[in-house]
């Protein structure tokens, strides 16, 4: 079983906000365990916006360099453009990020690990769990 940590997920991990996240992530084999560029991408961007930008890009580079990183390609591409329209029709968009995130996760057949559960629930198909939950 794999799963896509979401970039909140990432980003509750590495400020040690998270106790249940951390401990869960300590229990899944690490190949198991997979990032996308796309919350790289918004991680760097958070790290560049931070006061400490070098020492936040560090903490990140260091914590991506365990695990797999999956791009947005064309066949996520196309999981894009069936979820964005389903959710336009809806009346429940989502923000591009995440729509890129779940295609990725979808893509891949992957269980995306977010605490944004209201968020990518509206996703059909889309496996999700949440390890900052209670249970």
């Amino acid at each position: 079983m794999k799963y896509l940590l979401d970039t909140n997920a990432c980003i509750r991990y590495l400020n040690g906000r998270a106790p249940l996240l951390i401990q869960k992530l300590a229990t899944v084999p690490r190949m198991d365990v997979v990032v996308s560029a796309v919350t790289k991408a918004e991680m760097f961007y958070g790290a560049e916006r931070s006061q400490t930008p070098q020492r936040s890009r560090q903490k990140q580079e260091a914590f991506f360099a365990q695990m797999v990183s999956l791009s947005f390609d064309d066949n996520a591409a196309d999981y894009y453009a069936m979820i964005r329209a389903t959710l336009e029709k809806r009346g429940t968009p989502i923000s591009h990020p995440d729509l890129q995130i779940a295609a990725i996760a979808l893509t891949h057949d992957l269980i995306l690990v977010t605490h944004n559960v209201r968020e990518f629930s509206r996703v059909n198909d889309l496996k999700i769990e949440d390890w900052e939950a209670e249970g």
